[in-house]
């Protein structure tokens, strides 16, 4: 039994490589590679791939850790500003749809009940398919990436109640269907206060408490315990198991471990989506379509033109330009894995005759099947059907590649602001050449009629920065002001020029890290950098020489700017950034704290992403004390690092 599971994973491996490898060198989404092999070897076909629990379990948990990871890229603020789309743009799809296509069946002869479980089947969307296909494309952050997530978080809540609905409507009893409801949104509610709750009070802190422990293995059970947990409590609560997984991920999308946890849960993702896709390309039954073409493609061709266009129309209608409505409804344009369990229900409560059940599950696959397709290409479809969206992605582009055309060894400039223009003053007198690109427009104009080469575009589109020569360029300097734009710019370059020297301007130090990992070269934290050009004047003015001065300050550099991560704010920080950055705190021991009378070099292992700057004794302070300084009461200890890692951290040395 053993052998056979084993050459049961043997032959999808080599089946799964050789068709994502083809589909590779042929330009088109590995999603479809891992469809086909599902069709080819699912229990209707060869039947390599039996019917199983276990492995619509797994597959599933692909899909927990797909949306876990792109929580991750999502703050609670950033879900707030998309609460318009999410129940405007979504609530508008979910209930149209399910209204027309119920319409449509119900006056093709199909029972209320069950044409009303149809039309919720056909309003869902693959969550798999898109956010896959969207991440892999770059355009999770693009403004039609936006609005497909918001959608597709609406229609993962809107599976309750139809899970609700569905029992009832096979019972009869459709009196008291307003009392479940109820209670399955308030079901809901719970879930999402719940996660919300315990991830701030609780995630991170044993984070903190597991990272101290410094076990690469113990970081990662732990980031796969969150992630399943969060998923778990949604669905004992009738939500699906992607939400849970969602807001899990983007509870911790502000922390400092945000990329350690990317990193660890990505593997998983990967095999268990590759999983989850072939499972989909397993549930088509090539056998059932000659008996039901004409159903199937008339489902189809629903889901895919008629859903889109009423996507694109909702998005139209929202105020958003006819582009970016034509590339929402595109990604949106097909049917959905929460689709199955619907019809699954249904069947089980005799709403659905069984031929009509599998003609609408073969149009579900069918147009999951082309999903990718239709998400890779929105771009392309949107730019020939409007001539405007067109110019606005294809002109600036054309601008750049003609102006850049005879530039080699310069310097590309992302983003053109103060920064930007100061440090290309630099450039002009030493004829060194130099090419910028900004999305500003009203910038781009004054500077571009002042002489200067600078162009409108995006630079976290690839397209834009080749077509600036970035294959010749000497150097990328990048003075964005936002840490989330400028770490996906970066990633862009690293990926395409490994060996592209990266110059990153950046407010502070709260991205420090994130764009070193992310491949930038140089950071450089204007607050920081500021006090540093300041100190060096200072010391210069009290009469210590240049070059004394000009070492100090070089020193404070080549130490990572570990003497000025942070600072005491007070009671009232002067803005939101200083709110938000590192910041110093004091904790003066007392007779009978637990740190009392230990060495420091005991406690430091426990202090986990806090730093002892320095250690104040009977007014005298003494910078980096040593770890063999034994503690006594009375000793002012100062900590740098985050707020709840200070909390921790006083913790440590009061009470042990």
């Amino acid at each position: 039994m053993h052998t056979d599971l084993l050459a049961m994973v043997l032959v999808l491996l080599a089946l799964s490589v050789g068709a994502v490898a083809l589909l590779r060198r042929a330009h088109l989404p590995p999603v479809l590679g891992y469809l086909l092999v599902g069709i080819l070897a699912g229990p209707h076909a060869l039947g390599w791939i039996p019917a199983s629990d276990t492995l619509h379990l797994l597959a599933e948990i692909g899909v927990v850790f797909l949306l876990f990871m792109i929580g991750l890229e999502f703050s609670l603020a950033q879900f707030w500003s998309l609460r318009r789309a999410v129940v405007g743009l979504g609530g508008s799809q979910v209930v149209l749809t399910t209204a027309l296509a119920a319409l449509v069946a119900w006056w093709a002869g199909v029972p209320v009940e069950g044409a009303l479980v149809l039309g919720g089947a056909l309003a869902l969307s693959s969550t798999a398919i898109v956010a896959r296909q969207l991440v892999e494309q770059l355009e999770m952050r693009s403004r039609h990436g936006r609005l497909a997530l918001a959608v597709l978080l609406f229609q993962d809540i809107a599976v309750v109640p139809f899970l609700v609905l569905i029992p009832l409507l096979g019972s009869g009893e459709q009196s008291g269907l307003l009392v479940p409801l109820v209670h399955a949104l308030g079901k809901g509610a719970l879930a999402v206060t719940a996660i919300l709750a315990v991830g701030h009070w609780l995630v991170r802190p044993v984070f903190h408490t597991v990272a101290a422990s410094h076990s690469e293995e113990l970081f990662t059970l732990t980031a796969l315990l969150v992630a399943l947990a969060a998923a778990w409590l949604t669905n004992r609560l009738g939500l699906s198991l992607a939400l849970g997984a969602f807001l899990a991920g983007m509870l911790l999308s502000e922390s400092e471990f945000r990329h350690q946890v990317e990193i660890d849960i990505r593997p998983f993702r990967d095999i268990l989506m590759g999983l989850f896709f072939i499972s989909v390309g397993g549930e088509l039954d090539l056998a059932e379509l000659p008996g039901h073409w004409r159903e199937i493609l008339l489902v189809t061709a629903g889901l895919v033109l008629g859903k889109g266009l009423l996507v694109a129309g909702i998005t139209r209608v929202m105020g958003y330009e006819p582009g970016v409505a034509v590339r929402t409804g595109m990604v949106l344009a097909n049917g959905g894995e929460f689709g199955f369990a619907l019809l699954t229900l249904a069947l089980a409560h005799r709403l659905l005759a069984p031929g009509l059940a599998q003609a609408v599950l073969a149009a579900i696959v069918l147009s999951m099947l082309l999903a990718p397709l239709l998400v890779k290409y929105n771009g392309a479809v949107a730019k020939r059907l409007f001539t405007r969206y067109l110019q606005g992605r294809r002109l600036p582009r054309q601008r750049i590649a003609e102006a850049a055309s005879q530039v080699r060894r310069h310097v590309l400039f992302c983003g053109f602001g103060r920064i930007g223009q100061h440090l290309a003053g630099f450039l002009r007198p030493e004829g060194i050449d130099y090419i910028a690109v900004d999305s500003n427009a009203t910038l781009v104009k004054e500077a571009w009629e002042a002489g200067e080469p600078v162009f409108f575009g995006d630079c976290t589109h690839a397209d834009i920065l080749e077509a600036a020569r970035l294959d010749e360029a000497r150097l990328v300097v990048i003075t964005v002001d936002d840490a989330h734009l400028t770490e996906r710019i970066v990633r862009i370059v690293r990926q395409r020029y490994p060996d592209l020297p990266i110059l990153v301007r950046t407010r502070d130090d709260r991205q420090l890290e994130a764009l070193r990992t992310a491949g930038a070269t140089l950071v450089l934290p204007e607050t920081l950098e500021a006090s540093m050009m300041l100190g060096q004047h200072m010391l210069e003015f009290l009469g210590i020489d240049h070059e004394t001065a000009h070492q100090v300050v070089e020193q404070a550099r080549q130490d990572q700017y570990r003497r000025l991560r942070g600072f005491f704010h007070g009671d009232e920080p002067e803005s939101l950034e200083e709110a938000e950055a590192p910041r110093l705190h004091t904790v003066t021991l007392a007779e009978g704290d637990h740190a009392v009378g230990h060495r420091l070099g005991e406690l430091i292992g426990r202090l986990d992403d806090v730093t002892v700057t320095g250690l104040c004794r009977e007014g005298v302070r003494g910078e980096a004390p040593e770890p063999d300084l034994v503690l006594q009461p009375g000793d002012a200890v100062i900590l740098a690092g985050g707020a709840e890692a200070l909390e921790h951290a006083e913790g440590v040395l009061r009470r042990g």
